[in-house]
């Protein structure tokens, strides 16, 4: 996910959060994610070799990736800065600035017997291909997906609602934050962890009711 902000406004072609269908109710209970405890950021070998083993044996992988805001149109966020990958129970946070600890990362997203599944992923694959030699394989954009109608597309918010009967908090503090600066603030990691897992929670409760 990228942001452009203008006069630190949303630009008219900024879609903040990947979600223009709007909020989920407030009544429904929040949506909780993972434990913090099942959320690793991928910073050292150890690390890198678990979501190897880990990421490599799904079926299906939550996706997402995060990039620091731009301020002006068309201006290069060098991103992405954050790669998601989530499994039922676990997320991998793979910091671009530790480029030593990507293999993992590009190994799950260019395997074609794993699917990816997220919101708005666009700008994502383009980006990846773009700056870290990365070519996502089984890719499926739930936004469009999960349409009801030609134009509307389904995001995060409205998905976890709808298929979760869950509130997925999008702080916009938070998405539009500086992702290229480390260390990552809890708010950040929880942010980030939340986008790559609810994409899958909400891809296998939408593909159980169409079966």
């Amino acid at each position: 996910m990228n942001s452009t902000l203008t006069n630190q406004q949303e630009s008219p072609s900024a879609v903040p959060d990947k979600d223009v269908s709007g909020a989920a109710p407030p009544s429904l209970p929040a949506y909780q994610g993972v434990s913090a405890a099942h959320i690793h950021i991928v910073t050292n070998a150890e690390l890198a070799e678990k979501a190897q083993q880990t990421l490599l044996a799904a079926d299906v992988l939550g996706f997402d990736t995060e990039s620091r805001p731009t301020f002006v149109k068309g201006q290069n966020s060098g991103g992405p800065h954050l790669i998601q990958l989530a499994t039922d129970d676990q997320v991998f946070l793979f910091p671009v600035i530790d480029s030593a600890y990507l293999a993992p990362a590009k190994a799950a997203l260019e395997a074609s017997h794993i699917l990816k599944v997220g919101f708005g992923l666009g700008d994502d694959q383009s980006r990846l291909r773009a700056r870290l030699g990365m070519h996502p394989a089984q890719i499926l954009d739930l936004a469009r997906a999960m349409r009801e109608r030609k134009g509307s597309d389904m995001g995060a918010k409205t998905a976890a609602a709808r298929f979760l009967g869950m509130t997925l908090q999008k702080s916009k503090k938070t998405s539009t934050s500086n992702w290229s600066l480390a260390p990552l603030t809890e708010r950040q990691i929880r942010y980030a962890a939340d986008d790559a897992h609810v994409a899958l929670l909400t891809y296998r409760r939408w593909l159980a009711q169409k079966k």
